[in-house]
């Protein structure tokens, strides 16, 4: 017998319909955290732990996204999305992963994903990425990406790209992860713990000063002066400006 799907949110009778989402995810205090926080963000959120639910379940239900780990019992994520996508669901996915290469997130996009996010994960870009896919409405769709410009600086957090000025930046994950909790929040001060909190998740209890290893990476990367330190209060991004005062 299947087992049960967890089911958080609102009922599906209400006059207007929330969006659903379908989080498939074997760690379970993680997909019981995201269906919380998404809930609590207005959507309705049914939860699997096992890849052939989650298959059996986005086929059978009318989910507006997946949200969908790789590695899983039963099926992995990336086979479940394939046979999503060969039987002709285009709803929006997500996928997740503790992974983080170029190869594993080529071959995600490959079987038809639209989105990927490597582990641990900031909770905020969780829930924008969310709202840029539900958006854009699925594969091929023409809604807008979520850009960020700030001055010369384009961040692309849907494509994961970085310009500065013409030129094309590489970073790795966790550069862009700390850039984009500074850039959604542009012409704040960002402290090192709200940093901490949404790029190395709730789980981290190593060295908190790994946080400024990072900002100084970004700092040899896009330049010096873009990241300001407000002292005793934590960081922000700089206009030219700014740093010309």
């Amino acid at each position: 017998m299947r087992p049960p799907v967890t089911r958080h949110g609102p009922a599906q009778g209400a006059a207007r319909r929330p969006f659903r989402l379908l989080i498939v995810e074997d760690e379970r205090r993680l997909a019981l955290s995201l269906a919380g926080g998404l809930t609590a963000e207005g959507y309705a959120v049914d939860v699997v732990h096992d890849g052939r639910d989650g298959l059996d379940r986005a086929t059978e239900g009318s989910y507006d996204l997946v949200i969908l780990d790789i590695m899983l019992p039963g099926l992995n994520g990336y086979r479940v999305c394939a046979a999503l996508r060969a039987a002709g669901h285009d709803m929006p996915i997500l996928m997740l992963t503790a992974k983080d290469g170029e190869y594993d997130e080529a071959e995600g996009l490959d079987t038809g994903a639209d989105d990927y996010l490597t582990k641990p994960f900031s909770y905020v870009v969780l829930v924008a990425r969310v709202k840029a896919l539900l958006r854009r409405g699925g594969p091929g769709g023409g809604g807008p990406s979520p850009v960020h410009l700030h001055g010369d600086l384009k961040v692309d957090t849907a494509a994961r790209r970085v310009l500065l000025g013409e030129e094309e930046v590489t970073l790795t994950a966790k550069e862009f992860a700390v850039l984009e909790q500074l850039v959604v929040r542009a012409g704040e001060v960002v402290s090192k713990a709200d940093i901490l909190e949404h790029v190395w998740d709730f789980a981290y209890d190593g060295d908190p000063n790994i946080v400024e290893v990072y900002v100084s990476a970004l700092r040899r990367k896009l330049r010096a002066s873009l990241i300001g330190t407000v002292r005793g209060a934590g960081y922000r991004l700089e206009t030219e400006s700014e740093t010309a005062r």
